[in-house]
């Protein structure tokens, strides 16, 4: 009579994750092989006289050669795996020894598919494997921990989803760690992470986290984790990894193309940032200032006081801040002038105004310097936004201190070599303004346009929206 070996997979501990076709070959098993643990998952689907062979951990050898010394008695046998039984399951092992012992045709071997413990986690965090995905086992008994650690700097380079596999035991307690490690040197520190613990079970626990605040000594062997890829986000308490059907689809006009385009940038971004988790509206604001300059050092040198965006875009929803008022016009050119109607909010540069020229003259003074005088008497309460004159910003500063000028709110982000970095210093005092500056001898018009536009458009941040321009 000629044996039979079904290699399969029984799901991750749950009655209802085991296929049909499982079920129905347990049930017509003469001798179940299995870690014994596995057994009180498919006792109530045996057969009366069905043999039950248990082992014990890391005896899966053993396991595989009783499998096919009963199949060779011309038994029909089932070797059981939790999850799918191909995935760090018996499958491989039993292949391999049939191969290895040149077993001969008199048994036939086939293997049956189960919902495995990666996924199970992932249904139970909502869609975090939406996308391209790998799996790494941090188990070292059999790879060596080189190899590994190739094949986790692969998987973070390549922005991979990834789900992690015997991530920490007694003795393996510092792995889970070192990946944490290797991950935050290519993803961002906010990036989503999962993790399920005895998935499908009584004991049954999920947990969102990030992949800085993971903490590697909450994580047991019972735990599957889920890393995020750069585009994963959380809404609703569920992690999701787009496809991409909302960002690819056809766009009706060329602003929503745009806006696609903008979007897909934002979140490309938010994936490369290496510090964090920063506030959302610090947040909003690096991201349209490294939208801008594509320069990631913005992390480091871009400044908000703590909730400055979101208070001035509170002035400005509420009606009580109504002027930009710019250093040079390339600033204003660069404000959307959408959000500008939509807010009711005007943006102007005095440089063009012919005031300018005869008091700079009269006075010895720059004409940014005449401009800012002009507009502080006209304007006092009004949004100064500099991206280009250093003269211009000190002398705001002078004005502040002397009682004449008491601005919404101060963007700082002259660029250039003379008195550039002593401008923005002399600014950081004004402890009562809400300030953005970009520290050092970087800036531009073209900066300090987007943090005015990151300002404007704050309404959209929570949703990680590109500013609107209607």
């Amino acid at each position: 009579m000629k044996g039979k070996i079904t290699i399969a997979g029984i799901g991750p501990g749950s009655p209802g994750d085991i296929t049909p076709d499982v079920l129905g070959a347990i049930s017509q098993a003469d001798a179940v092989v299995g870690y014994k643990y596995y057994f009180q998952f498919i006792t109530h689907c045996l057969r009366p006289g069905c043999q039950c062979i248990d082992t014990g951990m890391k005896r899966e050898r053993e396991r595989a050669a009783l499998a096919l010394q009963l199949a060779h008695e011309g038994k029909t046998v089932v070797v059981i795996s939790s999850g799918d039984a191909g995935i760090y399951g018996m499958a491989p092992l039993i292949y391999e020894m049939m191969q290895q012992q040149q077993a001969d045709t008199d048994v036939e071997v086939s293997t049956l598919p189960g919902i495995s413990a990666f996924q199970k986690a992932a249904s139970l965090l909502g869609a975090p494997i939406g996308h391209d995905l790998c799996l790494i086992s941090l188990s070292d008994l059999m790879t060596p921990w080189e190899l590994i650690e190739r094949r986790i700097k692969a998987a973070a380079v390549g922005d991979f989803v990834t789900a992690i596999y015997n991530p920490r035991s007694h003795d393996r307690y510092w792995q889970l760690g070192r990946l944490q490690e290797l991950f935050l040197a290519q993803r961002s520190p906010t990036t989503p992470v999962g993790c399920v613990r005895q998935a499908g079970r009584p004991e049954q626990h999920v947990e969102l986290t990030t992949l800085a605040q993971l903490d590697p000594e909450q994580v047991d062997m019972f735990t599957v984790v889920i890393i995020g890829n750069s585009q994963t986000y959380v809404a609703d308490g569920k992690m999701i990894t787009p496809r991409g059907y909302y960002q690819n689809e056809a766009a009706d006009t060329s602003l929503k193309a745009g806006q696609q385009i903008m979007m897909q940038s934002f979140r490309t971004i938010a994936g490369e940032l290496r510090g964090g988790p920063y506030p959302q509206d610090h947040l909003w604001a690096l991201l349209h200032a490294i939208h801008t300059t594509a320069d990631f050092d913005m992390e480091r040198i871009l400044h908000t006081d703590p909730g400055a965006v979101e208070q001035l875009y509170n002035m400005v929803r509420d009606g009580k801040l109504k002027t930009i008022v710019t250093d040079v016009t390339m600033v204003v050119s660069g404000i959307r002038k959408g959000a500008l109607q939509r807010l009711g909010i005007e943006a102007t540069c005095y440089l063009s105004d012919p005031r300018v020229a005869e008091m700079a003259a009269t006075e010895g003074i720059t004409r940014t310097q005449a401009g800012i005088r002009l507009a502080v008497e006209e304007h006092p309460d009004a949004l100064f936004a500099f991206g280009n004159a250093p003269t211009a910003l000190m002398e705001l500063c002078t004005l502040i201190r002397r009682g004449k000028a008491q601005p919404a709110g101060i963007i700082a982000a002259p660029v250039g070599f003379v008195h550039v970095r002593e401008s923005k210093h002399m600014v950081k005092p004004f402890r009562q303004i809400p300030k953005l500056i970009v520290e050092g001898r970087k800036g531009g018009s073209n900066l300090a346009a987007t943090l005015c536009n990151a300002i404007l458009t704050y309404d959209d941040a929570e949703q990680l929206r590109p500013g609107r321009d209607l």
